[in-house]
């Protein structure tokens, strides 16, 4: 399917929900919703036509006729049923007023006076448009060419015709039952021509067809079909002239139209009853003129669902016509002066009401039989797009909306056909509509049909396009719009998911809760496939592998709260969570990284104070960290052949680093770094589910992950300023004492920091004391037997 379509559908919403107010302008004719769906669907059929979208496969382009012809009928109805319908005088007043009004202008009261009837005029309207292009038969040159040149020739010569061939040639010689016929060619022909006017007549178009009687040289059909026009002659109906002045210019008299239509009426039944005639001839009278007793005959030329629906509304209107037409005791101009004389029957409105109300349900019964006929060509009955169109004639949208979200439910409808995401967003743009013109749809239905929308519109890859169509989700909006956006995952760059989010707000979602939903599904994702930070310490001393795409996942998740400075509290929230993880399974890289991405304004949050105090420990670690890594750095410059001024300032560097780093790490271990306050515990309060386990409380949860990260880099910094003290007290002599001294600290009661070496799988108390003798062996070097003489100086 064109991508352009979907484009086109969303800037039709677009312009349509900013005058949904208008109900005039939703329901133009020309410039409405329905209407330009429509016009959009036309435009993609003839592009595929002409050969420009050449991977749209046939089933998709009759897929896309239905919708267009569904959007029509919604066009043809909706106006009707939400707007105020105009007075009309009933047909007995106008008798009353005007014994003699015309049989026309009787129909047309009649038909305003029933709801339904005028509603199926306008579908049967509606069929004539939506009908196949007619059929044009080959042009002829004379009337029965052959047929007649064959009868000449008989006369002139006196050899009488050829057997089997008709004698005469009046249009009735072929169907006196004497089995004459005419040469075949003359009989192609006429077959040809039957078939054509009945293809005029299934499209509406009367006129064509009496023109091409015209051509064909047969004005006597003109005149069968012209039959049909009811008597209209307005200078005695009381109608208001289209405009002032206006002559009759169809008969000299000033009035058209059939006089004896009832009679004509019979006679055409008579003719498609008749079993002499050929059955195209049969069929085109039972068209003109259909009626319950030649349904068989009309039935037997339908081929598509279309064709039946047609057939059955013609029949229900032409009944209705004339059953109300004899309960006013019939007209002037068909029945003369016994029907003014025999006017006097009073029927009270209540008698009307009921006979109506029958009247409803009979044809409604009726048409509920098309929802399971057979067709012999085109789409079957039980195809969404006829299921919705025979729901819109009997007004059962909401059903109809309800049966198709069940469907997408139980699997009924395949995604992966060619026709799904054709149906789903014309039922998505439905639903859509129908909210718009205040008609009730089904909350749940609703969800479920533009919940699959939305993931068609994902497959296609409109990202764009979704956050317009999850913003009529209601409440279930900023969820679905946020679920989009978690399944980006690592596709969309920060940039594209800056956008993506920005259209939120665009469509009337709260930017802040579909920022904190993302973030929250984002890491409850990413926490439901990596492994739970339980077991063995990690190592830090080891080389780390590059981080997996879930990890990148987890890393990228503080984006979504970071863009808008309102939920920084959030964003803090989130990034303790998954800095706590990073630390906790060894991933110092990916914790500075995370560290990096975060904006400074988090530093000036101090509520809640645990959280904001725990904040400001990762940063004095990262601190601490980068501080090494810079002393690692330096070392590593130092060459062997150095003039006296390198030296000296790559001393001072070198030194300077190495205090920086002392203090830091001094003050670290002499500060309830990482040690939750037991009173506050359980107060944290998280919005990330996935973070609350059986195992326990959040806050207990808490307690544990930083007492872990305690027992890994606790020890681990202890040996790192030792071994760097005791390396660099060549250059540095009193950084040997420093490493000594750093014992007393380590085996302070006030900072246990002994504790932390206790895990079995950690660096071990006996490793950092190991290298104590190694410092205390350094201080004998010098001479003398008084280990402790390099403290004590």
């Amino acid at each position: 399917m064109s991508e352009s379509l979907y484009s086109s559908c969303a800037e039709v919403l677009s312009v349509c929900q900013a005058q949904k107010d208008d109900l005039f302008v939703l329901l133009d004719p020309v410039a409405g919703f329905a209407p330009r769906l429509r016009q959009i669907c036309r435009d993609q059929i003839a592009e595929a036509e002409r050969g420009a979208a050449a991977d749209i496969s046939q089933t998709e382009l009759e897929a896309l006729q239905l919708e267009a012809n569904t959007w029509g009928l919604l066009q043809a109805v909706m106006p009707a049923r939400k707007t105020d319908p105009e007075t009309h005088p009933h047909p007995r007043t106008l008798l009353v007023e005007n014994p003699y009004t015309p049989t026309s202008t009787l129909a047309q009261a009649i038909m305003y006076s029933s709801s339904l009837l005028t509603e199926l005029v306008v579908v049967r309207e509606w069929l004539h448009e939506t009908a196949p292009p007619p059929q044009h038969p080959e042009a002829t040159t004379g009337y029965w060419k052959f047929t007649k040149h064959n009868v000449m020739q008989s006369l002139r010569t006196g050899t009488g015709t050829r057997s089997g061939l008709v004698k005469e040639m009046d249009p009735d010689a072929v169907n006196r039952g004497d089995g004459k016929s005419l040469v075949a060619d003359d009989a192609s022909v006429e077959k040809s021509l039957a078939q054509a006017l009945y293809s005029f007549i299934r499209a509406g178009r009367l006129d064509e067809a009496v023109e091409l009687c015209r051509k064909a040289h047969q004005p006597w059909r003109a005149a069968s079909i012209r039959g049909s026009l009811l008597f209209q002659w307005r200078a005695i109906a009381n109608d208001q002239r289209e405009e002032e002045g206006m002559e009759d210019i169809d008969d000299a008299e000033g009035w058209q139209g059939n006089q004896r239509r009832k009679l004509w009426k019979a006679t055409c039944a008579r003719a498609a009853l008749n079993s002499n005639l050929p059955s195209p001839e049969r069929s085109l009278y039972a068209a003109l003129a259909p009626c319950p007793q030649t349904f068989g005959i009309l039935k037997s030329t339908c081929r598509t669902w279309e064709d039946h629906l047609w057939a059955q509304i013609s029949i229900i209107c032409e009944e209705k016509q004339s059953a109300e037409m004899i309960k006013l005791g019939g007209d002037f101009w068909e029945d003369g002066m016994q029907a003014v004389d025999g006017r006097t029957r009073f029927v009270p409105q209540e008698d009307e009401e009921i006979e109506e109300s029958e009247w409803e349900k009979e044809a409604t019964a009726t048409l509920e039989t098309l929802g399971g006929i057979q067709v012999d060509d085109g789409p079957p009955s039980d195809h969404a797009f006829h299921v919705s169109q025979l729901a819109i004639i009997l007004d059962r949208t909401q059903t109809l909306l309800e049966g198709f979200a069940a469907g997408l439910t139980n699997g009924t409808y395949d995604s992966t056909s060619s026709e799904y995401p054709t149906m789903t967003r014309f039922f998505a743009h439905l639903c859509l509509f129908f909210q718009m013109i205040d008609i009730s749809v089904p909350p749940l239905a609703t969800q479920v049909i533009l919940e699959a929308y939305l993931q068609v519109l994902e497959l296609a890859g409109q990202r764009d396009l979704i956050a317009m169509y999850a913003g009529a989700l209601g409440d279930n909006a900023v969820e679905r719009y946020a679920m989009f956006l978690t399944s980006l995952e690592l596709s969309a760059d920060i940039d594209e998911r800056r956008l993506a989010l920005t259209r939120a707000r665009d469509h009337g979602l709260d930017i802040h809760r579909v920022a904190i939903v993302t973030a929250e599904r984002t890491i409850e994702k990413a926490f439901d496939i990596i492994p739970p930070l339980r077991g063995p310490l990690p190592s830090i001393i080891a080389l780390q592998p590059p981080p997996s795409d879930v990890e990148k996942l987890l890393l990228r998740s503080i984006e979504w709260t970071t863009f808008m400075d309102d939920i920084y509290d959030t964003a803090l929230e989130q990034a303790t969570v998954i800095l706590r993880y990073f630390l906790g399974s060894g991933r110092v890289n990916l914790a500075r990284s995370l560290l990096e991405m975060l904006p400074t304004e988090l530093t000036s949050i101090d509520e809640p104070e645990e959280r904001a105090i725990e904040y400001l420990h990762y940063r004095q670690f990262f601190n601490i960290w980068e501080i090494l890594d810079r002393v690692v750095e330096c070392q590593s410059s130092e060459a062997s052949i150095m003039n006296k001024d390198t030296r000296v300032a790559w001393l001072n560097d070198y030194s300077n680093l190495i205090d920086r780093a002392h203090e830091s790490i001094t003050k670290l271990l002499t500060s309830d770094w990482m040690l939750p306050d037991s009173d506050s515990v359980g107060s944290e309060i998280t919005s990330i589910r996935c973070m609350v386990t059986s195992n326990g409380s959040e806050g207990g949860r808490r307690q544990r992950e930083l007492s872990r990260i305690r027992q890994i880099y606790i020890p681990e910094l202890i040996i790192r300023l030792h071994v760097m003290l005791f390396t660099s007290r060549d250059h540095i002599p009193e950084n040997l004492k420093r490493a000594l001294l750093l014992a007393n600290i380590v085996a302070d009661s006030r900072y246990k920091l002994y504790d932390d070496f206790l895990n079995q799988d950690g660096r071990k108390l006996g490793e950092y004391l190991g290298a104590v003798r190694y410092a205390v062996l350094a201080s004998l070097e010098g001479g003398g037997s008084d280990p402790f003489k390099v403290i004590s100086t």
